[in-house]
């Protein structure tokens, strides 16, 4: 139950998450190669960067199937288009 209540946290709010695990967990540590690229990932593609750990961690860094799978949902998932509702909708005359 406390790993489902932190996926959908992490679903609404994955710059909090990535925050928090920055500074308060071990998590990040010796995953990247440059401080660069955590700092990216943060600011465009938070989702990304929170598969890619969990991959380092939980998968031992395996790019296999699953793992894979899970990199392409993310990716949807941090570009997917929110213009419509980000905007309202536009009045026609």
């Amino acid at each position: 139950m406390p790993l489902l209540v932190l996926i959908f946290f992490a679903l609404i709010a994955p710059r909090v998450v990535v925050a928090i695990l920055w500074f308060f967990t071990r998590w990040f540590d010796g995953l990247f190669a440059s401080i660069l690229w955590p700092i990216l990932g943060f600011i465009f593609l938070p989702t990304t960067l929170i598969w890619y750990s969990i991959v380092g961690n939980w998968f031992g860094g395996g790019w296999s199937t699953w793992p894979v799978v899970g990199l392409v949902i993310a990716l949807l998932i941090d570009v997917s288009p929110m213009g419509g509702r980000r905007f309202g909708r536009r009045a026609t005359d």
